[in-house]
């Protein structure tokens, strides 16, 4: 069952829409409101509850060849007015200095709504309290827990785009964002193991908990923690590492998703947070991982975190292969990075990832649901795949270069693997690679009982900076001859 909200912009349409200036060759209004709670109880004390309300609109308009933005929260006629002319302003001013003269050829009409089995409004704050409180008391299970964590941040954002043409798209999305950690200590050695590291996220209400069982695993985080603080450290040297879900979505993000989003690619990027390995030269040619690896673009699957039906600039949202076979076909970049790369000489295809992490950001490229497509070895089968080789599961760190290729990533828990059979659990985790090869290492995919939709709610790219919400699903994978290495004793 899908339930539906009313939209916290209903009584501002016609003000947004009346807003839009004449006189231009293209203007659109963006309207957001972000309505936030958190929640947490730390060993078995509620803190305070924190809530918060934003909310504005971002004015853009084309003129003459130039674009220019204004945001405000001020949302009375007159502020959106003295918004929309501001704007214009810009526009006249860059004309034939911006990086992109065209307005998107864009006119959208539609709508998306998250979907919502049981919404927190129906629970109330001493119902979630208490469900924060047992899972707080279930993570500690041995006198050797010496710090513990329930939380619960959720989120629901109400956007609306209208455009010059008569366009309207309306989204209304629901977040939810459980997290857990328990800490062991013993003499010199603390480790932590959490609930997936802020993985186990998604679209949807109070049955998000239950998809990623929530409370099952508050008891299964303490006992981890104490597997962990007894365990060895992961031996050092070359061999086969298989990645769980929840340490795949990292993997995916670094030195998947960030290089191929297009404005990376052409420079934008390279103040901040670098430039990316990928050159415009390589798509359709060049070949990213081995056969098996097959990635995905599709902010069309219900409840993953980065789902939705238009991006901000009114693009609509479909599945995309970005790598097929193990071939590189297409990056992340929206109409504006596609427009400036065919500026270059250079017609690609891109997709429908220009977002806005707030009412005064402008889009930018972002990564949405970036996927790895399931393939077809059981779980047991990548494991019997393996001589030597060590499981690892969920980020605990990670380390990689400006150009998005050498990396470092660290785990919070590992389990050797000899002759085919799991083992032991080990410590501190590790592992390193290129970008440009690691993926040609994939030897198996697991099929669907291995994956998971999973995300990650805090991606920070831009200046000024935007931290967005992506989503990523994989099954269990396996990759050989990778280097790997352990903590200190």
């Amino acid at each position: 069952m899908t339930v539906t909200e009313p939209a916290a912009h209903q009584h501002l349409e016609p003000r947004l829409q009346a807003a839009l200036p004449g006189g231009v060759d293209y203007a659109t209004v963006r309207f957001s409101e972000t309505r936030a709670e958190y929640l947490a109880v730390r060993q078995g004390v509620a803190q305070p509850p924190s809530t918060a309300v934003d909310a504005g609109a971002m004015i853009t308009v084309w003129a003459g060849g130039g674009v220019g933005y204004a945001a405000t929260s001020d949302l009375t006629d007159t502020g959106l007015r003295n918004a929309a002319q501001r704007a214009t302003d810009w526009a006249r001013t860059t004309a034939g200095r911006t990086v992109a003269e065209t307005p998107p050829a864009v006119d959208p009409v539609g709508s998306y709504h998250s979907p919502v089995a049981e919404p927190w409004d129906r629970t109330s704050l001493a119902d979630r309290l208490a469900l924060l409180i047992e899972a707080d008391a279930a993570l500690d299970v041995d006198e050797r827990i010496v710090d513990r964590v329930a939380a619960l941040r959720r989120t629901d954002v109400d956007s609306l785009i209208l455009p010059t043409g008569g366009g309207r798209v309306e989204q209304l999305t629901r977040n939810t964002f459980p997290t857990m950690y328990a800490t062991a200590n013993s003499g010199a050695h603390t480790q932590t193991r959490t609930y997936g590291r802020n993985a186990n996220v998604g679209q949807g209400g109070r049955e998000v908990l239950d998809r990623f069982g929530f409370n099952r695993r508050a008891a299964e985080i303490g006992h981890e923690a104490i597997e962990l603080l007894e365990a060895d450290n992961c031996p050092t040297g070359t061999m086969d590492v298989v990645l769980a879900p929840d340490q795949m979505i990292l993997q995916i993000h670094e030195s998947i998703g960030h290089p191929l989003e297009l404005d990376r690619i052409l420079g934008d990027e390279r103040n901040y947070a670098g430039t990316s390995f990928v050159t415009l030269d390589m798509f359709g040619t060049y070949r990213y991982g081995s056969d098996l690896l097959n990635v995905t673009f599709d902010p069309t699957i219900e409840g993953q975190l980065a789902s939705y039906g238009f991006d901000d600039e009114g693009a609509v949202a479909t599945k995309q292969y970005l790598i097929r076979n193990g071939i590189l076909e297409r990056p992340l970049g929206g109409t504006i990075s596609q427009a400036r790369a065919a500026d270059q000489g250079v017609n690609i295809e891109g997709v429908a990832n220009s977002r806005a992490c707030s009412w005064n950001r402008p889009p930018i490229d972002r990564m949405a649901n970036i996927n790895v497509e399931p393939g077809t070895d059981s779980f047991d089968d990548l494991i019997a795949g393996v001589e030597q080789g060590v499981y690892l599961q969920t980020n605990n760190s990670w380390s990689i270069d400006d150009s998005r290729n050498k990396f470092q990533f660290s785990c919070e828990y590992g389990r050797l693997i000899t002759d085919g059979e799991l083992g032991p659990v080990v410590r501190n985790p590790s592992y390193r690679g290129i970008s440009a090869t690691f993926w040609r290492s994939l030897t198996g995919v697991g099929d669907p009982s291995t994956s998971q939709a999973l995300g990650t709610p805090n991606c920070g790219k831009g200046e000024p900076n935007q931290v967005i919400s992506t989503g990523h699903a994989s099954p269990v994978c396996r990759f050989s001859s990778i280097d790997v290495f352990g903590g200190a004793a």
